[in-house]
C-alpha cells in the first residue's frame, strides 16, 4: 500500500525519530515531576500550612485537573492545525513557571490557584505528543513508542518523589518547587531546537485525508466508535489509582511504618521506577506482538493485568512489614500501568490521522476529569472518614478500598475488546 513516506534511509524525519521520542519522554518526565512532586511534599505542606487530607486531595487532584481537562480539547484542536512542537514548548515553559510559583504559597488557596496554573500549562503537553509520535513511528511500532513515552510517568513520578523528599527534608518544601520549575524552564528551548514537525498522516494510506477537520466532525466520528467510550471508561477508573498511588503512597509509608520522609521517598521511588517501567514495557510489547492479528488484544491485555493487580495490591498495603510491602507493591505497580501503551495506541487508531490530537484530548478529558479530578480526593476523603477508627492507619484502608477501581477498569476494557476490530482506522499492516 502506498504511503506518504520515503524509505527510512532517505527520510530525515524517520532518522530523527529516536531523538524526538527521547525529547518527548523528557518533557513527559518533567510533566510528572511537576505533577506528582506534591505527593511527597504533602507531609511537610500539611504540617506547615495546617491542611487536612481532603484539602491535600484537592491540591493533588481537582486543583490540577480543573483547567488541565477542560483546556486540553481546544489546545488539541489547535495542535491538529498548528505546530505541535511549538505548542509543547510553550506548555512546558508555562507549567514549569507555575510549579515554581507553588513555592511562594502561604496558605491553601494560594497553593490551590498555583496548582490551577500548573494544570493550564500541562493541558498542552500530552495530546500533541501522542499525535507527534503517531507521525514519527509506523503502526507496528506505535504501542512500544507510546510505551517508551509513557516511561515518563514512573520516571517522572519517582524523580519527583525522591528529589522532593530530599529537598524538603534537607532544605525546605518550597525549594523543591523552585528547583523542578527551573529545570523545565531551561529545557523548553532545547526541546524546540531538537524536535521538528513531521508531516501529518505520513504513515497512513496515501488516500487518507490529512486536512484538519472541525471539532463537530471529530465528535460525530467518536460517537460512532463504541470501543472509544469503553476505553475512556476503563482509563478513567484506572487513572483514579494511577494518579492516586504516587500521591498517597509516600504518606502511607510515613504514617503506617513510622519512617522518615527521605526513607519513604527512596522506597516508593524505587517501587514506582522498577514496577512502572517493567509494566509499561511489558504491556506495550505484548500489544504490538498480539494486536496485529487480533485488535482486541489492545484492550484484553490491560484488562487481565488489572484483574491480577488487586490481590497483590491488597496484600502489599496490608502487610505489617515495611520491606514486604515495598517488594510486593512492585508487582501491582507494574500491572497497574501496563494499560498505557496498548490503550493509548488503540485510541490513536480509532480515529483518522487528522483527528488524533483532538481525539486524544477527548479521551484525556474524560479519563483525567474522573481519574485525576476525583481519584485523589476520594481516597483523601475516605482516609479522613476512617481516621477516628484507625488513626494513622486510616490511609492504609482508604487505599485498599480504592483498589476496587481496578476491577471496574477491567470490566470496561473487556467490553471494549470485541469492538476494536470494527472501529480500527488506518494502516493494518505492520510497517
Amino acid at each position: 500500500m502506498t504511503t506518504h513516506i520515503a524509505p527510512h534511509n532517505e527520510d530525515p524525519i524517520a532518522a530523527r525519530s529516536g531523538w524526538a521520542l527521547a525529547m518527548l519522554m523528557v518533557v513527559y518526565i518533567l510533566n510528572f515531576v511537576d505533577r506528582q512532586i506534591i505527593g511527597i511534599l504533602a507531609v511537610p505542606i500539611k504540617a506547615d500550612l495546617g491542611l487536612t487530607d481532603t484539602q491535600l486531595g484537592l491540591l493533588g487532584g481537582f486543583a490540577f485537573a480543573l483547567f488541565y481537562t477542560f483546556l486540553a480539547i481546544p489546545i488539541a484542536i489547535l495542535a491538529d492545525r498548528a505546530s505541535r512542537s511549538w505548542i509543547i514548548t510553550i506548555a512546558l515553559a508555562l507549567w514549569s513557571l507555575m510549579t515554581a510559583v507553588c513555592g511562594l504559597a502561604q496558605n491553601f488557596w494560594q497553593l490551590f490557584f498555583a496548582r490551577l496554573g500548573v494544570g493550564i500549562g500541562e493541558a498542552g503537553g500530552v495530546a500533541p505528543s501522542y499525535s507527534l509520535i503517531s507521525d514519527y513511528f509506523p503502526p507496528g511500532q506505535r504501542a512500544r513508542a507510546l510505551g517508551i513515552f509513557s516511561f515518563g510517568i514512573p520516571i517522572g513520578s519517582a524523580l519527583g518523589i525522591v528529589a522532593g523528599g530530599f529537598l524538603a527534608s534537607l532544605i525546605d518544601w518550597r525549594v523543591a518547587f523552585f528547583t523542578v520549575g527551573a529545570v523545565g524552564i531551561l529545557f523548553a528551548p532545547i526541546f524546540r531546537a531538537v524536535v521538528k514537525e513531521p508531516e501529518r498522516g505520513r504513515y497512513d494510506p496515501a488516500n487518507v485525508n490529512i486536512k484538519a477537520v472541525g471539532f463537530g466532525k471529530v465528535l460525530s466520528t467518536l460517537l460512532r466508535k463504541k470501543s472509544f467510550w469503553f476505553l475512556c471508561g476503563g482509563a478513567s477508573f484506572a487513572s483514579m489509582m494511577s494518579y492516586g498511588l504516587p500521591f498517597w503512597l509516600p504518606s502511607f509509608f510515613v504514617r503506617s511504618y513510622s519512617i522518615t520522609l527521605i526513607e519513604a521517598s527512596l522506597i516508593y521511588g524505587a517501587v514506582l521506577l522498577v514496577g512502572g517501567i517493567a509494566g509499561i514495557w511489558l504491556g506495550s510489547v505484548l500489544a504490538d506482538r498480539f494486536g496485529v492479528a487480533k485488535r482486541s488484544a489492545f484492550a484484553l491485555i490491560p484488562a487481565l493485568a488489572f484483574v491480577a493487580t488487586v490481590p497483590f495490591f491488597i496484600f502489599g498495603v496490608l502487610s505489617p512489614t515495611l520491606w514486604v510491602a515495598a517488594v510486593v507493591l512492585v508487582v501491582p505497580t507494574g500491572l497497574g500501568l501496563a494499560w498505557l501503551g496498548p490503550i493509548l495506541s488503540a485510541v490513536q487508531h480509532v480515529v483518522p490521522p487528522t483527528m488524533r490530537a483532538t481525539g486524544s484530548a477527548v479521551f484525556l478529558f474524560i479519563a483525567n476529569l474522573i481519574g485525576l479530578g476525583f481519584g485523589i480526593p476520594i481516597v483523601g476523603a475516605i482516609s479522613d472518614a476512617l481516621a477516628a477508627a484507625y488513626g494513622e492507619n486510616s490511609l492504609r484502608y482508604a487505599i485498599v478500598v480504592g483498589s476496587a477501581f481496578y476491577v471496574v477498569a477491567a470490566i470496561f476494557f473487556f467490553f471494549a475488546a470485541p469492538r476494536l476490530q470494527d472501529d480500527w482506522e488506518g494502516e493494518n499492516a505492520v510497517a
